[in-house]
């Protein structure tokens, strides 16, 4: 694929509606990001190729108007020498660079339209590159966040089916050891009551046997 279908992709695509019928989200917006990267990498080096040409193309045009400028003052220099033959040669001379720099000034003006298209089209892949590392992290922040909670979740419901349960089983157990002590102290309570009684009734006994007498 050319950078240019390559880069028409990346801007005309709805990184939403690609994320929302991906199965791996997260791979694709990964896949996305080395995508951009790498194409970005290629128009920046087209337009660095472009602005040299650019460059190249200047210093020529200056090197032809410097030898326009140099036949012109030489055909007025024969002239005034009273050389009309080597004055007319000058001014073929410079006739020819002329038109050279009509073509020069053509080619630099179309080298120019492309550097600027090409960083117009960098500029776009890096706003497109920019809004997709934001979505990115988003979406890592939303991932980090949903696995804390889980685990803050786990750790939850960890304690509360198993400490919860375990302690409350051991006041539960503890509640009946309890009220078995508690109907323990109670009959022993019923049963000294009962020896009690016994001697009371021996020494009732007693005293009627005294009072009979």
């Amino acid at each position: 694929m050319s950078v240019f279908s390559r880069f028409m992709d990346i801007v005309n695509s709805n990184i939403n509606s690609i994320l929302d019928k991906a199965e791996d989200p997260e791979k694709m917006i990964k896949l996305m990001i080395m995508e951009m990267e790498d194409t970005l990498i290629e128009l920046k080096t087209s337009c660095a190729s472009s602005i040299a040409s650019e460059k190249k193309a200047e210093k020529k045009i200056n090197e032809i108007e410097s030898a326009i400028s140099r036949w012109q003052s030489r055909a007025m220099l024969a002239i005034e020498k009273h050389r009309e033959d080597l004055a007319k040669d000058a001014l073929l001379e410079k006739k020819k660079l002329t038109a050279s720099l009509e073509k020069e000034k053509q080619e630099l003006n179309s080298i120019k339209e492309i550097v600027r298209v090409s960083k117009d089209e960098i500029s776009q892949v890096e706003d497109k590159l920019r809004s997709v590392n934001n979505k990115y992290t988003l979406m890592k922040e939303r991932t980090k966040r949903a696995e804390e909670e889980k685990k803050a979740q786990d750790i939850l419901n960890k304690t509360n089916n198993t400490n919860f349960d375990f302690m409350e089983d051991r006041i539960n157990r503890m509640e009946a050891m309890n009220d078995l002590d508690s109907v323990y102290d109670d009959l022993d309570k019923k049963f000294k009551d009962l020896e009690g009684m016994d001697d009371i009734d021996k020494e009732l006994a007693e005293l009627r046997k005294k009072l009979e007498k």
